[in-house]
């Protein structure tokens, strides 16, 4: 490929990005407008608009307990996600290499989607106390099966006769990886990681608001005991807005680089 070429290329990877983006705002435009509708409905102390939701969350984290509270609850989801995905992801592409360790996998991975959240979070309750380590398991069991389904049916999607092929034309085993064997699997590790990084957040607030003391889930317990539901709101917006940078900033342009192949064929 010439340089010429790499320009190019660069170029038009940069702009559907930013396109994507602006596809991404419109939503968001659009959701903020149904949601001042529903505040103009129902008023103020039902539901607050999206203006006094940010200035409430501009004042909370100019005063400071925003900063803090947003950090260590992503500290915790974080490292619940990445141990669900580290053991998720490796122990289902080896599941998925074996048709008798899927079948014995599949219905315990469907008991574990299916148990609910809090009933684990009750459990952790009991082994670890009220302290980091009953979030961060609870947001692990809660996502460990998501990504291990999602990487056990990537693997046992590969096309073997990909890999003859890439052997016929003399391959190495680094290159069949990154060019063949990971752009597959990708495609089907990256909306299961999405949809756990959703659920990692959904599951450490909740963890949060039963368990500890501090982080977002706990301060969303002292407004609502304050019937203070502007805060709530302001809290709510902060932590999607971190989920959101979260996809957008890591995970989307990770998922991008290893799924460039689409680009080029295409091109």
């Amino acid at each position: 490929m010439t340089r010429a070429n790499r320009l190019h290329q660069g170029v038009t990877t940069v702009a559907t990005y930013l396109w994507s983006g602006w596809g991404a705002i419109t939503s968001l435009l659009l959701f903020c407008a149904l949601w001042e509708l529903g505040a103009t409905l129902y008023g103020e102390l039902i539901l607050p608009g999206p203006l006094a939701t940010f200035v409430q969350l501009q004042h909370m984290m100019s005063d400071g307990p925003a900063l803090p509270e947003l950090v260590i609850s992503a500290r915790r989801a974080l490292y619940g996600l990445g141990l669900a995905l580290a053991a998720g992801t490796i122990l289902g592409l080896l599941a998925g290499r074996s048709l008798t360790a899927a079948m014995v996998s599949r219905p315990l991975v469907t008991l574990l989607l299916g148990m609910p959240p809090i009933a684990w979070l009750v459990l952790a309750m009991l082994w670890f106390g009220m302290g980091d380590a009953t979030p961060v398991f609870t947001v692990l069991v809660a996502c460990f099966p998501i990504a291990f389904a999602g990487a056990m049916q990537g693997a046992r999607t590969l096309d073997n006769y990909l890999g003859e092929v890439g052997r016929v034309f003399g391959l190495s085993g680094p290159m069949m990886l990154t060019d063949i064997y990971l752009p597959h699997i990708a495609s089907y590790l990256f909306p299961a990681w999405i949809t756990a990084l959703g659920s990692a957040w959904k599951v450490v607030i909740m963890a949060e608001l039963l368990t500890t003391a501090d982080g977002v889930g706990a301060a969303m317990a002292v407004s609502r005991a304050q019937l203070d539901t502007t805060t709530s709101m302001a809290w709510i917006v902060a932590v999607l807005g971190l989920l959101l940078a979260f996809e957008y900033l890591v995970l989307e342009p990770l998922k991008r680089h290893i799924e460039r192949w689409r680009t080029e064929s295409g091109s």
